[in-house]
């Protein structure tokens, strides 16, 4: 049984990494989207990710998304003919051209992505227990069969782990700013004042600008006293291992309240607001009185689920 594995974006490779290595099967292929940090990712993917046949197709955002929508459908249903099986995040088109006879699932954590969400025609929808109902517009209402998962998607590729007690002078903080060209983010980015960053020592991992490996990300975020991004999927994980996170958007996620909920070191600055960013620095030197929850084994959920 073959089965289409869509990758369309960088946290898409991370969540599906584990889950490839125990269940891909030879004849499995990918659909890949043509962006610059997909690209890195698979090209340093051994070991890591199963190599497989891989279609690249286009990005649908931007001034030509349509025509670049058709294309994508193009060669995604070409390549997904033989599939009895289509596994995509929040990615609509592959769901609607793999085949009928076909389980198409659709994962995902992001409740306002309505454009996909409307688009999508899964047989199965994989949706966190966390998600807020009310704010994914239709997605509920589709005739697809509903599976919870106790967990964020980082509890799927991220393990606990112990950090070290010790603040650097300055403090060695990561800053993740993003291109902003996504479907919602119009709405949600908040720029970060530079002024933010002063007195700190800042390694930058800005969108389609990381050095090195993709793959080490987690690790350069581990080895950091705190993070700074516009990004909800960088802050989700930074929180998930202990390191305290200034995440400066509008946005609204089901998760990002759990993590909040929970005591994780996320601190969301929705507005410029000094006082969050003294809130963070302060927390910065209080991550040796942090008792983090019990890590729910979401992987193992999401896996026994993807392979039935």
């Amino acid at each position: 049984m073959a089965t289409g594995w869509v990758i369309d974006h960088p946290a898409h490779a991370r969540l599906l990494a584990p889950i490839m290595r125990e269940i891909s099967q030879p004849e499995d292929v990918i659909i890949a989207c043509d962006r610059l940090e997909v690209r890195s990712m698979l090209e340093h993917s051994d070991g890591i990710i199963p190599r497989r046949k891989t279609v690249w197709v286009p990005r649908p955002v931007g001034k030509h998304k349509w025509r670049n929508a058709w294309r994508r459908s193009k060669l995604a249903k070409k390549a997904l003919k033989s599939v009895d099986k289509c596994i995509t995040i929040g990615a609509p088109i592959e769901t609607r051209v793999a085949p009928k006879k076909a389980k198409r699932i659709y994962i995902t954590d992001t409740e306002v992505n309505h454009l996909a969400h409307n688009l999508c025609k899964p047989t199965d929808i994989v949706i966190p227990t966390h998600f807020i109902d009310e704010l994914s517009g239709k997605l509920l209402h589709k005739k697809a069969k509903i599976h919870r998962i106790d967990g964020l998607h980082g509890h799927v590729h991220l393990h606990p782990t112990l950090r070290p007690r010790t603040v650097s002078t300055p403090p060695k903080v990561m800053v993740r700013r993003l291109v902003g060209d996504g479907i919602h983010d119009s709405d949600e980015i908040l720029e970060i004042p530079e002024n933010w960053l002063e007195g700190l020592d800042v390694k930058y991992a800005d969108e389609n600008e990381v050095e090195g490996n993709p793959w080490d990300l987690i690790t350069k975020i581990s080895s950091m006293d705190g993070v700074i991004t516009q990004s909800v999927t960088l802050a989700s994980e930074s929180a998930l291992l202990g390191v305290p996170c200034l995440l400066v958007t509008k946005a609204v996620r089901g998760f990002l309240q759990r993590l909040e909920n929970e005591g994780y070191p996320l601190f969301i600055a929705n507005k410029l607001d000094e006082s969050i960013l003294s809130s963070w620095l302060a927390g910065i030197h209080l991550t040796d009185v942090l008792e983090l929850p019990d890590w729910p084994n979401t992987r193992q959920q999401l896996l026994d689920l993807l392979k039935d």
